[in-house]
C-alpha cells in the first residue's frame, strides 16, 4: 500500500491519471488494513466536489477563490492530522538511535501525503513554476553560517535497521508534502502578490514555526533549513528539486548526527 501511495506520489505530475488510479487503489488497501476508517469518506468526497467545481467556475469567480481556500484549509488540517478516520501506522516508537540522541518516532502519514493532490487542483503549477536566475545567494551562505555555532547536534553515525522504511516515509509523506505546501503553493502565491524574497521569507518563518512542537531550537534548524529548500524552489521553479534537497538533508542528519537532536 505505503509503495504504491508514493508511485502515486511520483507519477502525480508527469501522469496524473495513473497516479490518482495508484491513489484510488492504495486508499482501497488502506481501508482493507484499517489504515482509513469511515470519517475519512466525507473528506475525500468533499475534496472530490471542490476539485470538480473549480473545473467549471471561472478563475478569478468568487466561487473560484472560495473553493481554493478551502482546499488550502483542508491541506493545512492533513498537514497537522486533524481529520478523523487516518489511523497512520508507527515504524519507530520513541526509540534512540544513538547514545547521544533524543527518543525518536516516525509514522507512514496517509493523510500529509494527500496535500500534493489537494494542491495540484488549487494551482496548475505546483510542480514546475517559472525560475528565477539566482538573486539571494548570500541567503544561502548565511543560512549555512549560522546553523554552524548553534549547537544542537553532535556527530554520531547510525544505520539503523528501519533506514529504508524511514527513506520511503521522508521522501514521499514528509518532504515532498511539506514542500508542496511551504514552497509548490504559499512561496509561489506570495510571489505572485508581493515578489520573490518577501514570498520566500515569509514562507520560511512559516515553515519554521511549524516545528514549534519541537522547541526552540529545531524552530532555528527548521526555519535555516527552510532559506535553502526555498532558494532551491525560487531558483528552479521545480517542486522536487526542493523536495529532494529536504529529503537529503533530513537523511545526512540521521545517518551521521544525533537524530532528532542532541540529549543534554
Amino acid at each position: 500500500m505505503w509503495i504504491m501511495l508514493a508511485g502515486a506520489l511520483g507519477a502525480l505530475q508527469p501522469a496524473r491519471r495513473l497516479a490518482l488510479l495508484l491513489l484510488a487503489l492504495a486508499a482501497l488497501l488502506g481501508f482493507y488494513h484499517d489504515v482509513l476508517t469511515w470519517p475519512v469518506l466525507p473528506l475525500l468526497a468533499g475534496i472530490a466536489a471542490l476539485v470538480a467545481l473549480r473545473r467549471f467556475d471561472p478563475i478569478r469567480s468568487r466561487q473560484h477563490i472560495l473553493s481554493e481556500a478551502l482546499l488550502v484549509l483542508i491541506s493545512l488540517g492533513l498537514f497537522l492530522h486533524l481529520f478523523p478516520g487516518f489511523h497512520n501506522p508507527l515504524v519507530v516508537d520513541e526509540v534512540k538511535v544513538g547514545a547521544q540522541s533524543l527518543p525518536f518516532s516516525f509514522s507512514f502519514n496517509f493523510d500529509k501525503a494527500l496535500i500534493p493532490f489537494v494542491l495540484l487542483a488549487c494551482l496548475p503549477t505546483l510542480f514546475r513554476a517559472r525560475a528565477c536566475p539566482p538573486r539571494y545567494p548570500w541567503i544561502a551562505a548565511l543560512a549555512l553560517i549560522a546553523a554552524v555555532p548553534l549547537g544542537g547536534l553532535a556527530v554520531e553515525p547510525h544505520f539503523p535497521p528501519w533506514l529504508p522504511a524511514f527513506m520511503l516515509a521522508n521522501l514521499f509523506f514528509v518532504s515532498l508534502a511539506e514542500e508542496a505546501l511551504f514552497r509548490g503553493y504559499l512561496q509561489q502565491r506570495l510571489s505572485e502578490k508581493l515578489g520573490g524574497l518577501p514570498a520566500l521569507l515569509i514562507s520560511t518563518l512559516l515553515f519554521g514555526l511549524a516545528h514549534a512542537t519541537g522547541g526552540v531550537l529545531l524552530v532555528v534548524f527548521a526555519t535555516l533549513a527552510g532559506l535553502l529548500y526555498g532558494l532551491a524552489w525560487h531558483w528552479s521553479g521545480r517542486l522536487w528539486l526542493a523536495a529532494a534537497l529536504h529529503f537529503a538533508l533530513n537523511l545526512t542528519h540521521l545517518l551521521l548526527f544525533t537524530y532528532p537532536a542532541l540529549h543534554h
